[in-house]
């Protein structure tokens, strides 16, 4: 099947993704698993997240590695430099075949290259044009950090993330990059957005979101604690200043996550690690007298896990109340859940002899469902598709080869002609 027609319920929608790293790629990556076409264009070194590893031990030339499959998959690409002026010019074509844009570069810098939104929606004003950034877009809202240079960790300090992770002496960055990834799911769910309304208005619009304010509207809980109580919220390890039992224990061979703030689910609990009294002890009666006894409810808790595998705790609570094995990945790959759900999915890896693991779709549809089967595209592997979509025959697309304004490799990798 070819990538014009498309499955899912994106088909028939295509993005133009001017995107790299992570932020922009995972918003796209979201797309494209939702059956959107999505035609990555990167600069002629290529996206820089293609020189991260992990590398496939058999990739020799490391075309990349599995940061970037993990990110990139389903996407076609052309390498064009943007610095030459029939560059920009074929990308502004391109746009005009396209439903979406999405970009992530500095604020100002696609404006001074014409690429702006003012310039594309003028000639194509049914474009929803999506960008994401470490401070946002002037169009949305002023920044005074609008100029500054923003990592995922950057915006989970600023975003107020580290102020309530960690011990209540040292902050602790998330383990997954939830500073570029909730910001890309975020600008996923406002493309879609704009591509409904566009539906009843016929016309395209700017779709902003800043990293700083993603990272605010995960850690919500900062907002309404400070202005309904007048408290700065800190960190509390990994209880739950709000909610107790709610907290990662310790086993005898590992940990548990157990959360039971209900008062049904805290009876529940009790009886099921054999310590009823505990149930009816006034310091316990309710979640508000659990909270302010954290303690007294952590080591009765604790005790109880310590004397136990992590299977053994899970025996005996899974299905009872909220309860959860802390897995790493090879528990996960051997967890029947990610197997049902397809959360593991394997795709081919170029010189490689067997297919590499991927993260799969976490949005499942029944009629229309994600598909992740196509791995990610080697360097420019599409030129020649997406110029002619772009209304560049061969002829056109060889001088833009030979000026240096287009990369085209033709060489075969796989059996795949690229």
């Amino acid at each position: 099947m070819s990538f014009a027609e498309g499955r899912g319920p994106l088909r028939g929608i295509r993005i133009l993704d001017l995107t790299q790293m992570l932020a922009g790629p995972y918003c796209t990556m979201l797309l494209g698993d939702l059956g959107a076409e999505v035609l990555k264009v990167e600069a002629p070194a290529g996206d820089g997240a293609r020189q991260f590893g992990p590398f496939h031990p058999e990739d020799h030339e490391r075309h990349y590695g599995g940061y970037f499959q993990s990110i990139n998959r389903g996407k076609q690409s052309i390498a064009v430099d943007l610095k030459a002026p029939e560059g920009v010019a074929f990308v502004r074509r391109l746009a005009g075949t396209c439903d979406v844009l999405v970009e992530n570069f500095r604020e100002g810098v696609l404006d001074r290259m014409g690429l702006g939104y003012e310039e594309l929606a003028e000639d194509y004003p049914r474009l929803v044009y999506a960008a994401v950034r470490g401070f946002g877009d002037r169009r949305t809202g002023e920044s005074p950090y609008a100029d500054w240079p923003a990592f995922d960790l950057t915006a989970q300090a600023m975003g107020g993330f580290l102020s309530i992770t960690g011990e209540p002496d040292q902050p602790m960055k998330s383990g997954p990059g939830i500073g570029d990834i909730f910001p890309g799911t975020l600008l996923a769910v406002g493309i879609l957005a704009a591509l409904q309304e566009r539906e009843r208005s016929g016309l395209g619009q700017f779709v902003d979101v800043a990293m700083y304010d993603a990272v605010l509207a995960l850690s919500e809980r900062l907002v309404h604690q400070h202005a309904y109580t007048g408290e700065v919220p800190g960190r509390t390890g990994n209880e739950h200043p709000l909610l107790s039992p709610f907290d990662v224990l310790a086993t005898s061979d590992g940990h548990v996550t157990v959360a039971s703030p209900s008062d049904a689910h805290w009876v529940t609990l009790c009886e099921a690690m054999g310590r009823p009294e505990l149930a009816t002890d006034p310091r316990f009666a309710d979640n508000g007298s659990r909270v302010a006894n954290a303690e007294a409810v952590r080591a009765a808790c604790g005790a109880w896990t310590a004397q136990r595998t992590t299977a053994e705790v899970v025996a005996v609570l899974g299905g009872r109340v909220p309860v959860g094995p802390v897995n790493d990945m090879a528990a996960i790959a051997a967890d029947p859940h990610a197997a049902a759900r397809e959360m593991i999915v394997s795709l081919p890896h170029p010189g490689a002899s067997t297919p590499v693991a991927v993260a799969g779709a976490p949005v499942k549809l029944t009629r229309t469902p994600s598909v992740v089967d196509r791995r990610a595209p080697l360097l420019s592997e599409h030129a020649r598709e997406i110029a002619a979509l772009a209304g560049y025959d061969d002829e056109a697309l060889d001088h833009l080869v030979r000026a240096g304004v287009v990369t085209i490799d033709e060489k075969e990798v796989d059996g795949c002609n690229h």
